[in-house]
């Protein structure tokens, strides 16, 4: 991707926060538009969306990037990054990771960086998030996802519509019905609908839309996953409004589940996060993305892949101390985050190296997304700016999506919403 294309995407695709913070870089940081874009562009793509738990996780996806000649999303989700993290790489810091390890392995496709799932619960969240989303845009967020699938439709196509005014123009755009719960609570065409229509009598055109479609976040214990005839089913019913998917959890599903997902939807972005981190440590996962569990219930730790093996015993040895279950242990992220750092070159690399491998064969193997870079630095061009625009344009009559409205249409929804509970990330 280097030469004079890259040199001109680099000149005008990089965001005003970016270009601001990195005036010197050579990392191509761009919207989150310009990754779905690419991804329409050549047609059944998916991007990888890589949930950057840790320093290992973000290092080996640039490169599987850069090999693979395809533009990447690097993101992190509130409970992951946000104030009450358990990862050290958070919404204020990963943009500077990024750009570091960019500029570093000399790469050159186009990331973005998303802060995924941010959480709107209570209207506490809504006043808290008026405050905080322009710092995470100001420390280099390019691209994020307003996440109040926990809330009634109406309230949470509200919060969408309170929040946006917070969100620059040119990022990228994702919102969420039906709170990712399982095979619970599935998500609607008629909750979908009523989101995205809401949305576009107020001007706002979403890149991305995340449903419930029977997957979960995390370990999976059961083969349930994705429900892709309900995906495309919902797909089709918001074509009208060019809306792209988003897929949540990937990790749990098979390469050949993600594949049908990719040829039979409007997905342009899976989200993998569990399964990175535990291949950095160096657990043993199957295609699935699951970490294996030997005959006493316990993880498979490949000897001479990830950590030391030491470093492993400890973590192990302190999650026990602690009472942990399975999948309480990406809560290892935060307090083990420098003792991994300071592992040696060889030990760190191979952590790396091993996301490396496996995001390289996701990306040109199942996902699709292999030998898009050009079509993102393409889009940019076109568009000679960071933002590439919408793609949808208002169809609704706003008359009728007044606050009252809004509120009274909410009330004929038939939905079931599953079990109450903490389903996130």
């Amino acid at each position: 991707m280097a030469g004079t294309d890259f040199e001109k995407a680099l000149a005008v695709g990089r965001p005003t926060n970016i270009a601001q913070l990195f005036p010197n870089s050579k990392a191509l940081i761009v919207s989150g538009k310009v990754i779905d874009r690419a991804m329409l562009a050549k047609g059944k793509a998916l991007a990888l969306a890589a949930n950057g738990r840790n320093y290992f996780v973000i290092r080996g996806v640039l490169k599987a990037a850069q090999r693979a000649n395809a533009p990447v999303i690097i993101e992190i989700a509130k409970s992951e990054g946000g104030q009450k993290a358990y990862c050290a790489v958070n919404y204020w810091n990963m943009a500077r990771i990024v750009d570091a390890l960019c500029n570093e392995l000399h790469i050159t496709v186009p990331v973005a960086i998303h802060a995924d799932h941010y959480g709107i619960k209570n209207d506490k969240d809504l006043a808290a998030a008026k405050v905080e989303i322009p710092t995470m845009f100001e420390a280099g967020i390019t691209s994020i996802a307003i996440d109040a699938s926990h809330l009634p439709d109406d309230q949470n196509l509200l919060a969408n519509i309170a929040l946006n005014p917070f969100i620059p123009k040119w990022a990228g755009l994702e919102t969420e019905v039906g709170e990712i719960k399982g095979s619970q609570g599935l998500s609607t065409v008629e909750e979908a609908l009523f989101l995205i229509q809401g949305l576009n009598a107020r001007d706002i055109f979403p890149d991305w839309i995340a449903l419930n479609n029977g997957t979960t976040h995390g370990l999976e214990a059961s083969d349930a996953g994705i429900q892709v005839d309900l995906t495309a089913d919902i797909h089709r019913a918001l074509k009208p409004y060019k809306i792209s998917g988003a897929q949540h959890g990937t990790s749990g599903n098979s390469s050949e589940r993600l594949r049908e997902i990719a040829g039979k939807t409007a997905t342009t972005k899976a989200n993998v996060a569990t399964a990175l981190q535990m291949i950095s440590w160096g657990l043993d996962v199957n295609d699935y993305g699951n970490a294996q569990l030997d005959a006493s219930g316990n993880f498979i730790k490949i000897k001479g892949e990830g950590m030391t093996e030491e470093l492993w015993a400890e973590m192990v040895a302190y999650a026990e101390s602690k009472g942990w279950k399975k999948g309480d242990y990406k809560s290892l992220n935060l307090p083990f985050e420098n003792k991994l750092l300071a592992q040696p070159r060889e030990v760190r690399e191979r952590m790396a190296k091993r996301v490396e491998e496996f995001a390289y064969k996701m990306i040109t193997e199942v996902l699709n997304s292999h030998g898009t870079a050009p079509l993102a630095i393409e889009a940019i061009l076109k568009a000679n700016s960071c933002d590439v625009g919408p793609k949808g344009s208002r169809i609704e009559d706003p008359t009728q999506w007044s606050d009252p409205k809004i509120v009274e249409r909410a009330g004929m929804i038939s939905s079931d919403k599953g079990p109450e509970g903490n389903f996130e990330d």
